[in-house]
């Protein structure tokens, strides 16, 4: 008997994107070995013993001495092979190449999944990115776990068939009892956010800043004593945000099935990530041995909230910058460069000084000056020119508690309003841009109609503020959206000076 071979496809993720991996089989003569090469990791070095027990416990026969000599080969052989998503895969392209099952077409194939030791399928991270590889591929239908199913099928145009076991496949792709392709999920989105900003009571300056901040996608930084409400209106910030696109769903769905934190099926809801101060760069803006996204990228198309800004540290807050500016993230490595997306709204708070009472009326600080100016040049010049609104968040009056809050209702449909309108405008111009606050310096100058006096109030400011290039763009999108929930046209004088009184923090 001479040798056999078999080929079928399985997929390889590389940051958030599934790379096709050829799975090639080969039987030979020669002394009885089982090997699986191209740049496998250990997991994947392990994967002969799950599929040898799978085989045998699903009723196959499975690789034994008498079996000879048996290749697998995972090309292309420069991409380090990594996981467990490869088990199905080789159990087909074993059972094909020993005529355990008849031949069947599988260039038109992907198969993922790890395999239990009694044959059945586990779930495996980056589904949704192997469904979207498929549909880039020219490639007809994806096998996977079960529990994957729901997230590869808002994939359309492929066909997705949910495998509970090694046996079953079998069966299907022997035509023995077909599995059904998973229904194709229609999309509906959900409310975001835990907190209403309904449930704040006062602070309507801050409350207004949230909504510009929604409407245009606008970083903000909120400086206050202890307890004025800064992390609850950080987290009201998520509630005030549209419901998501499926354009946007698709996008945070996988990243989040690339570190296997989809639940559900897929996003239905804006994430608001709120990592501690003792997070590592790493974990913050991606990275690591085997490069995956950070919370940043976790964040995309969500809220970032950095609490206690200053405790953060240094090189890790002067990471954010270059993401901030380009809306993603680029972890280099020897062997070439990953982009992770990280559009997202970055939220922060801080107190004004180590004990948090300077400028308090009722509390008396007991910092030094010295310890105070410290403690607020551990944020850099160049970040806080990358945020858009600061303000300051005082404490809370008792007069104010007792009121009755603002509808959230009201504050959602101006920045539903707002979004409207940007949308159309970036649409009718031909731009992929979601939010006034992702316009580059050329688009402001398309997109930004100014009336003469605002242009004038804006050369006061610069004649009397330090104002950078980078921050007066800012104050012109921050005054664009401003305009656009005014329902204005035109950029003037009221928007821009309300946009000025946002970014300057009276210390």
């Amino acid at each position: 008997m001479g040798s056999r071979l078999s080929k079928v496809y399985s997929a390889e993720l590389e940051g958030i994107e599934a790379k096709l991996i050829e799975v090639e089989v080969d039987l030979n003569i020669g002394l009885h070995s089982f090997n699986i090469v191209g740049l496998a990791d250990k997991a994947l070095s392990e994967a002969k013993e799950r599929v040898s027990s799978a085989l045998k416990n699903s009723g196959f026969k499975p690789p034994t001495k008498e079996n000879r000599k048996i290749t697998i080969n995972l090309a292309p052989a420069d991409i380090k092979k990594t996981g467990t998503q490869y088990d199905l895969a080789i159990a087909i392209g074993y059972l094909l190449a020993t005529e355990q099952v008849k031949y069947f077409a599988t260039e038109n194939k992907i198969f993922v999944g790890e395999l239990a030791l009694d044959g059945s399928v586990r779930n495996v991270p980056g589904a949704l990115n192997t469904a979207l590889l498929a549909k880039k591929s020219d490639i007809d239908e994806v096998f996977l776990p079960q529990e994957n199913a729901a997230e590869a099928s808002l994939v359309g145009e492929i066909r997705i068939f949910p495998v509970k076991s090694l046996a079953d496949l079998v069966n299907h792709v022997s035509g023995i009892s077909v599995i059904d392709p998973y229904p194709v999920v229609r999309f509906e989105p959900q409310e975001t956010g835990e907190i209403d900003i309904s449930d704040i009571k006062g602070q309507e300056f801050a409350k207004r800043a949230l909504v510009v901040a929604a409407a245009g996608g606008h970083n903000i930084l909120m400086s206050g004593p202890p307890g004025s409400g800064k992390t609850m209106l950080a987290k009201a910030l998520v509630s005030l945000l549209p419901p998501l696109t499926l354009r946007e769903a698709v996008e945070i769905s996988q990243i989040w099935s690339a570190v296997g934190l989809l639940k559900d099926g897929y996003a239905k809801t804006r994430p608001f990530r709120s990592p501690h101060q003792t997070a590592s760069p790493v974990a913050i803006v991606g990275g690591g041995t085997n490069p995956r996204p950070g919370e940043i990228s976790l964040a995309h198309r969500g809220v970032l909230f950095l609490d206690e800004l200053p405790e953060f540290r240094r090189d890790l807050l002067e990471a954010l910058r270059q993401p901030l500016e380009s809306g993603e993230i680029i972890v280099s490595r020897a062997r070439g460069n990953l982009v992770f997306p990280a559009r997202f709204i970055l939220v922060t708070a801080m107190n004004p000084c180590p004990c948090g009472y300077w400028g308090d009326e009722e509390k008396e600080c007991t910092c030094t000056a010295n310890e105070v100016f410290r403690y607020q040049k551990k944020i850099s010049g160049p970040l806080l020119d990358r945020i858009d609104i600061q303000i300051n968040v005082p404490r809370i009056k008792l007069e104010e508690l007792k009121k009755k809050p603002t509808d959230k209702k009201d504050f959602q449909k101006n920045v539903l309003e707002a979004r409207k309108k940007q949308t159309r405008r970036f649409e009718k111009a031909g731009i992929k841009r979601f939010v006034n606050a992702e316009m580059s310096s050329k688009e402001c100058e398309e997109f930004i109609d100014i009336t003469d006096e605002a242009d004038e109030f804006i050369k006061t400011i610069f004649d009397k503020y330090p104002v950078s290039t980078r921050g007066y763009y800012r104050l012109l999108k921050t005054a664009r959206t401003i305009a656009d929930l005014e329902n204005s046209e035109k950029v003037e004088k009221p928007h821009v000076a309300e946009a000025f009184q946002l970014r300057i923090r009276e210390e």
